[in-house]
């Protein structure tokens, strides 16, 4: 799931710190967040949804629950 925040994130060309001040948030928090040993909070993710210009269910959820589909 947050693997693709990392992909997101270096297509971007951004680093951890600089998306951590963004947030708001301490870079090992980010680092944390995005290796998904802790949760991003809601605020975090409307935060990341305009940053990235995506959708937060496009960020978030696997592949296969996007668009209602929670066959996979």
């Amino acid at each position: 799931m947050q693997e693709k925040l990392l992909v997101l994130r270096k297509k971007k060309g951004i680093t951890q710190k600089e998306l951590a001040s963004y947030l708001g948030i301490s870079v090992r928090a980010y680092s944390m967040k995005e290796r998904g040993e802790r949760q991003f909070t809601l605020d975090e993710m409307f935060k990341l949804r305009d940053f990235f210009d995506m959708r937060i269910e496009d960020i978030f959820l696997p592949r296969g629950h996007q668009n209602g589909d929670k066959s996979a």
